[in-house]
């Protein structure tokens, strides 16, 4: 009893002192994954409270458990706009890109350290996966919004390629473990019956979980948790058939999102949550697993092979899978460097560890210590790389608070939202008749001193105010241009990216000469509308924060729709 008393005051405690830790990480500009990690050593064998921790069993089941979560809650996360952007580069990043990092990594360390083709191979394997919860709880916590098509490309890759090195470690310790050759027609076979019955298992859990919340009536607060639940029996069903549990959950989570469910607002709320959870578990556990002074006696291969794969395997993979969709070289440049390394390949360096495998702790030690570097080298430097690249762009506005409306019997979730105003508020000293909207919303009234006061005796918007207004959840984002609070760093970040002026995207590059100078056009040229000129020049869908520079003026893509037609293009002086 004192003993289960005993691991729960430790597991309390350290998650507490992880929480916290987190506010002095976000003003040290410390990625919060490698403080978790941390945390994890300094509570272990050789850190401040000595904790003997060997379970590597049950260090994968929690890892296995947190990533099923967190690809699920990704899934759920990425728009389909995002597919139409993105998804055939992140596809080849996921597909060739795996291979040749893992290829180019094996190499090096063969090169360097003489070491077995099969040994490397696998050392390459396991560290041939990024992580996107590493990257994106970066930039959250920095605050910072990357163009669309970088982002999609990131987001898209991560969460597809941890079947290619799931399926590329376990081929390879399978083969160190037997003595057997390796078979790249069954390695072949492999890949494509883990892909295809995950795609499908994903598919069918989706459709399931959405067709059954749509016409069974569970509570709002079971929703959520049936979610996470149905995730985790679809990663479990999918496991067992020997397919990527992992591609499933991503894809019923993709499924989900864009289903247009009343209920995600609350699935996201609890999914942000356990997502944390889960990665705080996972490195936590992970750090109480390693021997920091082991570390040290592989550190050579190691920094050498974290050094190749930072420096040489990522960015040659990503020159060579983006080379066909004419990414701009800052693009391709900010993505082989953010090819953040996280918690997947400590968890991959435990099937040698549960294998059995000769010198298991060398792949443990090795992968842990790559994770450090990629952490501590990559994660610091990322956020300040990407605004030097100029592939930040402005957050997208919205409200402070969603109540999703779900007994209401409507074809489009309706949702109540809370907007606070500030002197930076559009609506600031504003009636509301005086507001105009796109898409009309229905003013529920405001919250003034702790009181409702009601649309008929409301007058002007007051600093402190919170507006509440209903509408179509479709809505939410052009009503959220009118009414969210921008704080005066963010305006002078709008201003200064687009430029102080909009234009519609069906003027002419002639009409807009008229008034900005855009230097000699041929009269091709000049007859194309703004529209037109970027798909020109851009091969590609375009994206939010896309320019081009004509005369001595910039030209920025602000708003574009659903369909990836422009609808706004912001100028300024170059």
């Amino acid at each position: 009893m004192n003993e289960v008393i005993g691991i729960m005051l430790l597991g309390g405690a350290l998650l507490v002192f992880s929480i916290l830790a987190s506010v002095l990480s976000n003003r040290l500009g410390a990625p919060l994954l490698l403080v978790f990690l941390c945390i994890g050593m300094l509570a272990g064998e050789d850190g401040i409270l000595g904790v003997e921790f060997d379970n590597p069993q049950l260090s994968f089941f929690i890892g296995s458990l947190a990533l099923a979560i967190i690809l699920f809650d990704g899934g759920m996360r990425t728009h389909k706009e995002r597919f139409r952007v993105a998804l055939w580069p992140a596809i080849s990043l996921s597909t060739l890109g795996v291979a040749l990092t893992c290829t180019i990594t094996a190499a090096g360390a063969v090169w360097l350290f003489s070491l077995p083709w099969p040994t490397a191979l696998l050392i390459g394997a396991l560290l041939s996966s990024t992580d996107a919860a590493a990257v994106f709880g970066i930039f959250q916590s920095r605050g910072v919004t990357l163009k669309q098509r970088v982002a999609s490309t990131l987001e898209i890759e991560s969460g597809t390629n941890d079947p290619m090195a799931v399926i590329l470690t376990m081929t390879l310790t399978t083969a160190l473990a037997t003595g057997a050759s390796l078979d790249l027609s069954s390695l072949g076979l492999n890949v494509l019956w883990q892909l295809v019955i995950g795609l499908i298992a994903g598919w069918l859990g989706g459709q399931a979980f959405i067709l059954l919340v749509r016409r069974i009536p569970l509570d709002f607060t079971f929703v959520p948790l049936l979610a996470a639940a149905s995730a985790i029996l679809v990663f479990a069903l999918t496991a067992k058939a020997n397919a990527s549990g992992f591609l499933a959950v991503y894809l019923m989570g993709f499924l989900i999102g864009n289903a247009r469910l009343p209920q995600l607002v609350h699935i996201l709320q609890v999914q942000d949550g356990l997502t944390w959870l889960g990665q705080i578990l996972m490195f936590l556990i992970l750090g109480l697993l390693v021997t920091p002074s082991h570390l040290m006696d592989n550190a050579a291969l190691s920094l050498s092979v974290a050094l190749i794969l930072i420096f040489v395997a990522r960015p040659i993979a990503t020159l060579i899978c983006l080379l066909p969709f004419s990414f701009p070289w800052r693009e391709q440049l900010f993505i082989s460097w953010v090819g953040l390394r996280g918690a997947v390949p400590i968890i991959l360096a435990l099937y040698p560890w549960l294998s059995g495998l000769e010198d298991q702790a060398l792949y443990f030690d090795v992968a842990f210590f790559v994770v450090l570097i990629s952490l501590l080298v990559q994660g610091w430097t990322m956020t300040p790389l990407a605004r030097w690249l100029g592939l930040e762009v402005p957050p997208t506005p919205e409200p402070t608070q969603r109540l999703p409306l779900e007994t209401l019997p409507s074809g489009d979730p309706m949702e109540v939202w809370a907007f606070p105003i500030t002197k930076d508020s559009l609506a600031f000293e504003h009636r509301w008749d005086e507001l105009t909207f796109t898409h009309q919303p229905c003013f529920v009234g405001i919250i003034r001193n702790l009181a409702w006061i009601q649309p008929e005796h409301t007058r002007q918007f007051i600093e402190g105010d919170n507006v509440l207004v209903m509408g179509r959840a479709a809505d939410m984002e052009s009503v959220s241009r009118v009414l969210a609070s921008t704080d005066k760093a963010k305006q002078l970040q709008e201003s200064d990216f687009f430029g102080a002026f909009s234009l519609h995207a069906g003027l002419s590059l002639r009409e807009v000469a008229q008034f900005y100078p855009l230097g000699e056009l041929p009269e091709e040229k000049a007859a194309l509308s703004l529209s037109d000129f970027f798909a020109r020049k851009f091969h590609r869908r375009v994206v939010v924060g896309d320019y081009l520079n004509v005369g001595s003026v910039t030209l920025t893509v602000r708003q574009v729709d659903e369909q990836g037609n422009i609808e706004s293009v912001g100028i300024k002086e170059s």
